[in-house]
């Protein structure tokens, strides 16, 4: 029997210090209904003294010189500056002499210089939600009264800039930006923004008793919600944003996807879970202690435990997560072990492998229509780049060997 040791592999444990609370109500959010898991707290922040045993043991589970603490939301600029002033304290005190870095993702909509100064000062790095030009963006992210937020994530984005805090984008491409690749994918360029990742919105209607409105990943309910993608438009809005990116781009901007792909392409491990070929690394932690899979499976089976009564090193490495992470790799469907592009997706996030094949079995991914589009697509170029990395050479040399022929861009031999 195999063994399952902690140093095999690093731990991931996202905190949430201010849980499900936000200022803003975005449409297409499925974290804001999270509090109906706790519907007797009221105060729904993560204490002192849990910031402490979490810290604690955060650094005690970890086997590498290196650690990351990432706080998430909720928006976690809820939490005043002096909590995360007393956060890098107790980093510091159990450190044992650790490197230590933090990230923060954020809306945006609350920064001022008071924080840009604190996140720059102590070198945080920011993942700020923006869904493109103004248009798109109030689409779905707007404040509990319905007013729009665009104005204010730029003001804060200019902020970051002002104080020279390194920050990059995170943003949803829903039903309605989809349709739009290059003028999206442009405005992150007219802001100067050179780190991007996009991340497909898809979400199935529930029907649960607690008034959830979101199913959770085991129900196989095909209703979808009307701000999810379609796979059609998923696919057509990648090639069209790599066609760019090929042409112009390349180590200019960087797009989370399209490196992990070529991650996938080399061999080597990508720097994006959905894409991994497991997963179960990186769990999640509420304000009150209870440690949860995945952020994407944060309903009550999939609890783990909490800090209170059991270690993050017992939860994180116990068998249930193992199995939940090996799930990925095992529970594929044949159409899926067939495919010639296995390798550069391994049947992606499990929350969104909720359709049969054409054989009847169940675990297709409902995006597959889309990155199948998108490898076979670039997969010249891929070969390409790979072929860089082989020789030593710069993938962005592929840019020398790329011209747009005919409205189609195609990959030359020589130039």
């Amino acid at each position: 029997m195999t063994t399952f040791s902690p140093f095999s592999r690093p731990l991931y444990v996202m905190a949430k210090p201010a849980g499900p609370l936000c200022n803003l109500a975005c449409e297409y959010c499925y974290y804001l209904e999270k509090s109906r898991l706790y519907p007797d707290d009221s105060n729904r922040i993560l204490s002192d003294e849990l910031l402490e045993l979490f810290i604690r043991q955060y650094l005690e589970a970890q086997t590498t010189p290196e650690v990351l603490f990432t706080w998430h939301g909720g928006e976690p600029l809820m939490r005043p500056i002096s909590f995360y002033r007393k956060a890098l304290q107790l980093q510091a005190k159990y450190a044992r002499g650790r490197r230590i870095s933090n990230s923060i993702q954020t809306n945006g909509t609350l920064l001022n210089d008071d924080w840009c100064r604190f996140l720059r000062d102590n070198r945080f790095l920011v993942g700020l939600s923006v869904d493109g030009p103004a248009e798109f963006h109030n689409e779905y992210r707007r404040d509990r009264q319905g007013r729009p937020s665009f104005y204010k994530v730029m003001k804060g984005i200019e902020l970051l800039k002002k104080h020279g805090v390194e920050y990059n984008a995170m943003a949803v491409v829903n039903d309605y930006n989809a349709d739009f690749p290059l003028e999206f994918y442009r405005f992150f360029k007219s802001i100067g923004c050179r780190y991007i990742q996009f991340t497909p919105i898809v979400e199935r209607l529930g029907s649960h008793a607690d008034g959830t409105r979101l199913a959770s990943p085991g129900e196989q309910t095909p209703t979808l919600a009307p701000f999810s993608i379609t796979p059609r438009q998923w696919g057509d809005f990648l090639c069209a944003i790599f066609d760019e990116w090929v042409q112009h781009d390349v180590s200019h901007y960087y797009i989370q996807l399209f490196d992990a792909t070529l991650a996938n392409w080399f061999g080597i491990a990508p720097g994006l879970c959905s894409v991994a070929e497991t997963c179960g690394h990186a769990g999640v932690m509420e304000y009150n202690g209870d440690v949860y899979s995945c952020d994407h499976f944060v309903f009550p089976e999939y609890r783990l435990g909490n800090i209170r009564s059991e270690s993050l090193t017992a939860m994180m490495y116990s068998e249930r997560q193992r199995t939940f992470g090996e799930a990925k790799k095992t529970a594929l469907p044949r159409q899926c072990r067939d495919c010639e592009f296995l390798f550069a997706c391994h049947g992606e996030c499990p929350k969104n492998r909720f359709l049969a094949t054409a054989d009847g079995e169940p675990g297709l991914n409902y995006l597959c229509e889309g990155y199948l589009r998108f490898f076979r697509h670039v997969a010249p170029f891929m070969d390409f780049m790979k072929k860089e990395l082989e020789a030593k050479r710069p993938p962005a040399n592929i840019m020398q060997h790329v011209r747009e022929e005919n409205g189609e861009v195609r990959l030359i031999s020589e130039v």
